[in-house]
């Protein structure tokens, strides 16, 4: 399992409705999901998001617009496609009257040039057409806005590449949902007792060792669901964030599994 958590597509692929069961089963608030945002978007203090706009692409329950008002952000718009994940996205974000939860696909984005921040979380990875659902996040900001993705690293996981995605391509993505979060339980106890017995080679094992049994299932649920799912070297994620036009473009090694890239809409550029 890639043991890397993320939000739902919400952006076209045949992989969101399975999301939208996670994200329906799996929709509690927790104190460590700050931590987990934080290291997602390591471009941003919390200071940095006061009286910001943003747009959630791919919301899924909620939780990573959720730091963003909690920290004094503006508001915006969270979008999602499956309603079981946008339910648990308006119950966890009624708090905030100024954050607008919608069904969107980021192939429908209208490119409002609207906001001051687009990101996606665990998102771009998982979609049939990465470079357009990206453009369309880049259209949707200001010019000067800055866009920000977080998606699966190469680098460290290329044992998952070659063993665990075509289990998951062949057999796990097309047993019926409820039968693959059944068999979750398997794989989760193993990762439970092997952090137990000290497993800790990358940053990633250390981080979620922290994790009690139901959040380490549903890390280990969330990698068995999705039909489509690249890990990109770092050279790979920089030429998609280059491609869609962005400037300044800066990535960061997110516990030794992940990147996260953020870049600014050039002013003046195309629109």
């Amino acid at each position: 399992m890639p043991l890397n958590t993320h939000s739902s597509p919400g952006a076209g692929t045949g992989s969101t409705h399975r999301f939208g069961y996670e994200w329906g089963h799996y929709s509690e608030m927790r104190p460590l999901y700050e931590t987990q945002f934080r290291r997602w978007t390591p471009f941003m203090a919390p200071e940095d998001w006061v009286g910001k706009t943003f747009i959630d692409v791919g919301c899924g329950m909620g939780r990573n617009s959720y730091w963003p008002m909690t920290y004094g952000a503006a508001g915006g718009l969270a979008i999602d496609l499956d309603e079981n994940s946008l339910a648990s996205a308006r119950r966890n974000l009624a708090p905030f009257p100024t954050l607008a939860v919608e069904r969107c696909s980021a192939y429908e984005l209208d490119g409002r040039s609207s906001y001051d921040i687009a990101f996606s979380i665990g998102v771009i990875h998982h979609v049939e057409d990465p470079d357009l659902a990206l453009a369309n996040m880049v259209r949707s900001v200001k010019p000067g806005g800055l866009v920000m993705i977080w998606v699966y690293g190469l680098e460290n996981n290329r044992w998952i590449v070659h063993f665990f995605s075509p289990l998951r391509r062949l057999l796990f993505s097309r047993l019926p949902i409820g039968v693959t979060h059944a068999m979750s339980v398997v794989p989760a106890a193993l990762l439970w007792l092997a952090l137990r017995l000290g497993l800790s080679r990358i940053e990633y094992f250390r981080l979620i060792r922290q994790f009690d049994f139901a959040h380490l299932r549903s890390i280990v649920f969330d990698q068995m669901l999705p039909e489509i799912a690249h890990y990109w070297s770092r050279d790979e994620v920089e030429a998609l964030m280059r491609r869609a036009g962005l400037a300044d473009v800066e990535l960061s090694w997110v516990n030794e599994m992940s990147w996260a890239a953020k870049g600014r809409r050039p002013v003046g550029g195309p629109g």
